[in-house]
Parts: C-alpha cells; sequence; structure tokens
C-alpha cells in the first residue's frame, strides 16, 4: 500500500532502475506516516561515506507525540540495503552521472520501505516531449496544430486585419502565400 508518491521525480528524471530500502525511523515518525503526514516531494538521496540517507523528507509530528521527545520534520534519515545494492547504487551515482531520487513510500511487511530510483536528469525539451506524449495518449487538447484553411477564409483573415506594414508577422506571411497559390 502506497503512503506518498513522489511525482515530482518522474517529471524531472528518466528513471533508469528501482530499488527497495528500508528506513530507520523514530516511534513518532512511524505513528505520523500511519496517519499519512508525510511528503517527499522535495526529498533527495544522499551518499554519505558508504551509506545513504534519505535527506529533505517532511514527516509532520502528531500533536499527541510524547513531551519529552522535540521532533524534527526534515531530518536525515538513514536508508537500509544490503551491501552489493549500496556498492552498485553508489558507484553508478558517481561515475556514471546517475542521481538518487525517493519515488515513494510503502508498507511491506508491517514496515515503512522507500523506493528509489536511479535516475538520469532530463532536459527541457525531454520535459515537454513526454508531457505532448502523454497529451496525446489521453486524448487531451494539448499542442494540437489548426485545422488549414480554405482561400476564402485566408482572404477574410487578411482584409480583417485592415494594416499592411513593411514587414509582416508569420499569420500575414501565411495568408498571402496562400492567396497567391489559390489565385
Amino acid at each position: 500500500m502506497t503512503i506518498a508518491d513522489n511525482k515530482k521525480a518522474f517529471h524531472d528524471y528518466f528513471i533508469e532502475d528501482r530499488y527497495e530500502a528500508g528506513l530507520m525511523l523514530e516511534g513518532w515518525e512511524v505513528k505520523a506516516i500511519r496517519d499519512n503526514k508525510v511528503q517527499i516531494k522535495e526529498a533527495y538521496v544522499t551518499i554519505k561515506g558508504d551509506e545513504l540517507f534519505l535527506f529533505g523528507a517532511h514527516i509532520s509530528a502528531l500533536p499527541t507525540a510524547s513531551t519529552h521527545i522535540h521532533p524534527d520534520a526534515v531530518r536525515t534519515r538513514k536508508l537500509l540495503l544490503h551491501r552489493h545494492e549500496l556498492d552498485k547504487l553508489i558507484g553508478k551515482a558517481t561515475r556514471s552521472g546517475y542521481t538518487l531520487v525517493p519515488l515513494n513510500l510503502h508498507y511491506k511487511g508491517g514496515r515503512v520501505k522507500c523506493e528509489i530510483g536511479l535516475a538520469k536528469g532530463k532536459k527541457q525539451h525531454d520535459k515537454r516531449a513526454t508531457e505532448k506524449d502523454r497529451d496525446a495518449s489521453r486524448g487531451g487538447l494539448g499542442n494540437e496544430t489548426e485545422p488549414p484553411l480554405t482561400p476564402s477564409a485566408n482572404r477574410c483573415r487578411v482584409s480583417s486585419l485592415g494594416r499592411h506594414a513593411a514587414t509582416p508577422g508569420p499569420a500575414m506571411r501565411r495568408a498571402f502565400c496562400c492567396l497567391r497559390i489559390s489565385t
């Protein structure tokens, strides 16, 4: 069962591989996560020595938390993985230009797990292409070209502009081109 998703990670990165890691949590954090008081949108994974840490995950403390504990909502939390997984991830993240991002938090066997992704960053044009493909697959109205105009409609558009500039704009050039072809 999913607790929290990081949708921004799929927008900003190409996810190459996924790993499931355990989290070292305190008792109040587990209670807050069960109450859905967690957000990993701005979280990321850092490498310190031979270990991975989840940094920037926000877990809000419940108002019923114990009075002798002073909870820190955005503290750094250690990720638990097998040594061969850690070595593989650290090697790819440092040498190959990959980055590690948290994808979601979920329960497995009564324990909270964090799915982390080995990812490469998207460029701006990649983000636009992904969004365009998503809109096309949904049948949305995004980035569609306008239907071709008939010559009579082009004449009306030219006459409705009411001005003739020395350097016509793209709409004007398109209208003149269609008029020349149709006459």
